[in-house]
């Protein structure tokens, strides 16, 4: 009965741990969506200039502080992450990510405070920047790492889950903010989702500090000799797998940002549809993506990362140029099914993403090595990707010079993930140098 009982004890853990990373998870991106939906339409008047166009802009531009923030975020929890522990350092980045969106709410106006006003947003976001930055890793590292099993690439799906979800409980804040408030949502009422985070924050806390620390964490701090910094260490003998980390990423991270950002401001004012009706369609494609990005992520178990990686990049290659075309009919059908299929493209990059990315890494410097990697992409494609889209927009005059960007984004992950590679089987749970297969299969 021993080894039924441990095995049963193993399996709760597991769940355990899988529930408090999709939930703290879902939380910071609930966090970080919001402030994306507000700077598109609300913080540009509120905020910044009173010139339009101008204050777009500057709002955009709080977007891209956020990711330009996300590597140090990633630095600082990935080193704390690799020494102290997961769990520590997921409690941690919730806080100050929890803080951060809290204060947003309570943030003064120009008309109060001048200035100073969109200064404040800036330094709010560069903080909420660096509480993602150290999220992702922590988070797929607890629930990959809490499964001995053979479904590694399933297990290290399910925080990805969180960003639909996080995006899905942000458009339903401010889909109800919108019909209860209406014309009145600028007076005060989009301070609501923000204030709300106060209550995620509490239930997030509770469930993470339930969970105990991974296998392999344990394990590597018993066997690994910390004679360098995990920084230092994962530079100077995994930079070649940081640096192809990151150029796996511009397609599906252009493409995610686009969508929750860009297009939703494209479709409301350009197009002629309505905020809500965009905000609604967005809604329903962050929905299904709850239950693609599991499922590429269990399709990667089966049939490998990089390869099921490496057809999502493609899809969304070929899409992203149609997609726009299909925007433009401003038949309601036609729009949700064109959001809908660049989503799911997205998802069979982000599904196989996370234990592609972690298993790159030896156990003692994972979460530092992969944060890096993975949030090093934030400055060369989704932090950039609604200010070059709003640019390439006004430039052209048309969508399908932002699908033109978006189509190049998808051939450099596409051919960042030719070259990164498969990872050895065995290499999630060495404490060793991952080591690489030549196949290309």
């Amino acid at each position: 009965m021993v080894p039924e009982i441990r095995a049963a004890a193993a399996r709760r853990i597991e769940r355990r741990a899988a529930i408090a990373s999709v939930i703290g998870t879902t939380i910071e991106w609930y966090d970080f969506f919001i402030y994306g939906t507000a700077a598109a339409l609300i913080f540009p008047k509120l905020y910044f200039s009173a010139n339009p166009s101008a204050g777009l802009i500057e709002s955009f531009s709080t977007i891209f502080v956020g990711f330009l923030s996300r590597p140090i975020g990633a630095a600082l929890f990935g080193h704390i992450g690799d020494r102290v522990g997961r769990k520590a350092t997921l409690v941690a980045t919730l806080v100050l990510m929890g803080v951060a969106t809290l204060l947003v709410g309570l943030l003064p106006g120009r008309a109060e405070i001048g200035v100073w006003a969109g200064w404040g947003l800036v330094i709010l976001r560069f903080v909420q920047g660096i509480g993602v930055g150290g999220e992702w890793g922590g988070a797929v590292l607890l629930s990959m790492e809490s499964h001995q099993g053979k479904h590694r690439g399933f297990m290290a799906s399910l925080p990805h889950i969180g960003v639909p979800l996080g995006l899905v409980i942000s458009v339903l804040a401010w889909s109800a903010c919108s019909h209860w408030a209406g014309a009145d949502l600028e007076a005060g009422a989009w301070r609501i989702p923000f204030l709300g985070s106060a209550i995620l924050l509490v239930i997030g806390l509770v469930v993470r500090m339930g969970v105990p620390e991974t296998p392999d964490f344990v394990k590597a701090q018993r066997v690994a000799r910390h004679s360098k910094p995990p920084i230092v260490e994962a530079i100077k003998t995994q930079w070649r797998s940081i640096l192809l980390a990151a150029l796996i990423r511009p397609g599906e991270q252009a493409s995610f940002y686009m969508l929750s950002t860009f297009v939703v401001l494209y479709g409301s004012k350009d197009l002629g549809l309505g905020r809500d009706f965009m905000l609604d369609v967005v809604l329903v494609a962050a929905i299904i993506s709850c239950f693609t990005v599991p499922f590429f992520g269990h399709l990667a178990d089966r049939l490998g990362r990089r390869r099921v990686y490496m057809a999502g990049a493609f899809a969304m290659m070929v899409l992203a140029i149609p997609y726009f075309w299909m925007l433009d009919t401003r038949q309601p059908i036609v729009i949700l099914l064109a959001i809908i299929a660049l989503m799911t493209a997205h998802d069979a990059m982000y599904g196989p993403q996370a234990a592609y990315i972690t298993e790159s890494f030896p156990a003692h410097i994972r979460y530092t090595g992969a944060s890096l990697g993975y949030q090093g992409a934030s400055i060369i494609a989704g932090g950039p990707a609604p200010l070059i889209s709003l640019w390439l927009f006004n430039e052209f005059g048309s969508g399908y010079a932002v699908g033109a960007f978006l189509a190049a984004m998808a051939l450099i992950s596409l051919i960042g993930a030719f070259f990164l590679g498969r990872p050895a089987r065995d290499a999630a749970k060495s404490v060793a140098p991952a080591q690489f297969e030549v196949s290309r299969t």
